[in-house]
């Protein structure tokens, strides 16, 4: 693959975490909407607790430190280590739907990355952090960096879901992410420093709202 530029860099990682990227992930919530019907989200000041939660107790001791993982298989040509930690990502989701929707979204992501020249991915059913991964890994973009981009991705999405559901206002929407953006250093540097065994998510919470989430009446969102 031809050299690029840390510009070219820069603009490749922008594209990644863009809510524009066609993976689906607009249509989904991960719990959020489930956690509104059940009022346990209400408000900014409840929403951006809830977030902040899952960013937390799930992001940061899991899919952050499993996303460097995957960026270094990737990169190091070891699809048996890529296939190991995307398995063991999808085995970790809580519910049905929250699994449905990191595969789908992985798959839509593998399916549009080798138009953007970065080969294929070389897994059966990838999640969406191991294809994000794969596309980082090809692009050489630091895996640091990359995961920040990542992070925030996942925490707008969660702030545009929420603005959608709740009576917020947009000031609202971004006075939350830009709380939730000072986080983001830390927890990437945190997530550099776990063992294996130290793997893992506690959010009991999010896994029963989104049980109830998959038979809830009316919902705008798939999880």
């Amino acid at each position: 693959m031809q050299a690029i530029t840390m510009t070219e860099k820069l603009a490749r990682l922008l594209h990644l975490a863009s809510p524009a990227l066609p993976v689906g992930a607009y249509s989904y919530s991960q719990g959020l909407e489930a956690a509104i019907e059940a009022g346990v989200v209400r408000d900014s000041a409840s929403a951006q607790r809830w977030i902040g939660d899952v960013l937390a107790h799930s992001l940061a001791s899991m899919e952050a430190p499993l996303f460097l993982r995957l960026c270094s298989a990737w990169a190091s040509g070891d699809v048996a280590a890529a296939e190991r930690w995307n398995a063991l990502f999808l085995a970790s989701r809580e519910t049905a739907e929250l699994r449905a929707e990191t595969a789908q979204m992985g798959y839509s992501l593998a399916k549009l990355l080798p138009q953007l020249g970065t080969g294929e991915v070389l897994l059966d059913e990838p999640s969406f952090p191991a294809a994000f991964a794969h596309a980082v890994a090809a692009w050489r973009i630091d895996p640091q960096e990359a995961l920040i981009a990542y992070l925030w991705s996942w925490a707008e999405n969660q702030v545009i879901a929420v603005v959608k559901a709740l009576p917020l206002g947009q000031t609202d929407g971004q006075r939350m992410l830009f709380s939730l953006g000072e986080r983001l250093d830390g927890i990437g540097r945190r997530a550099v420093q776990l063992d294996d065994d130290a793997l893992g998510a506690f959010v009991p919470g999010l896994a029963l709202l989104s049980s109830r989430h998959e038979t809830q009446y009316s919902r705008l969102f798939r999880s």
